[in-house]
């Protein structure tokens, strides 16, 4: 990129910081719908401002703590983690993304897409969602994260996480009684955070 292509860049980041800021100040609180502040991760990564974008994660963090993510978003926050060398907090939002989409991984190594039989809790897990990562594996300033994320792939953490994901999901797919779904869903939710 220009140094002029990255000004513009840094310049929609700051407008779109600044419409969310107005809105609290107008508002009280973010009344974020259109969804802007998912967009300024991708933007950090385009200029490779990998710095910014963690302090950009911490401020989302803070004024959106039960926003659990889209999962395109949850992918680039993989990516800033990893490129600041933060490995294992990379390893855990790769399996947050993962859980979020489970085809997105399969998008970005440009594998097939096979549907596979699983609850589906929103839209956003579905194969055709996946269809909008806009990242893959060819890109030549990733190559470092597309091997470390086919590494870690298929290490035995997140075969395993994948595994029990599954099954999981399986019986979600099929249970009826509330008390049974509850405990199930509170494993899933363990599982993807790890505790």
């Amino acid at each position: 990129m220009t140094p002029k292509q990255i000004e513009r860049v840094q310049n929609k980041i700051k407008n779109i910081r600044k419409t969310l800021y107005n809105e609290k100040r107008m508002f009280g609180c973010y009344d974020d719908s259109r969804g802007l502040r998912y967009v300024p991760l991708n933007l950090y990564l385009k200029i490779g401002d990998y710095k910014s974008g963690l302090t950009y994660l911490r401020w989302f963090n803070k004024n959106f703590p039960d926003d659990i993510g889209m999962p395109d978003f949850l992918f680039e926050w993989t990516i800033i983690l990893f490129k600041l060398g933060k490995l294992k907090e990379a390893e855990l939002k790769a399996i947050q993304t993962y859980f979020a989409n489970s085809y997105l991984l399969d998008k970005f190594f440009e594998r097939q897409i096979i549907p596979i039989e699983k609850y589906e809790n929103s839209n956003l897990e579905n194969p055709e969602f996946a269809e909008y990562l806009s990242y893959s594996k060819n890109q030549v300033e990733l190559n470092d994260f597309a091997e470390w994320l086919a590494n870690f792939e298929k290490s035995e953490n997140f075969m395993e996480t994948k595994s029990k994901f599954h099954e999981i999901g399986k019986r979600l797919k099929t249970e009826t009684d509330t008390e049974t779904r509850r405990y199930l869903l509170k494993q899933l939710y363990q599982l993807r955070e790890r505790k």
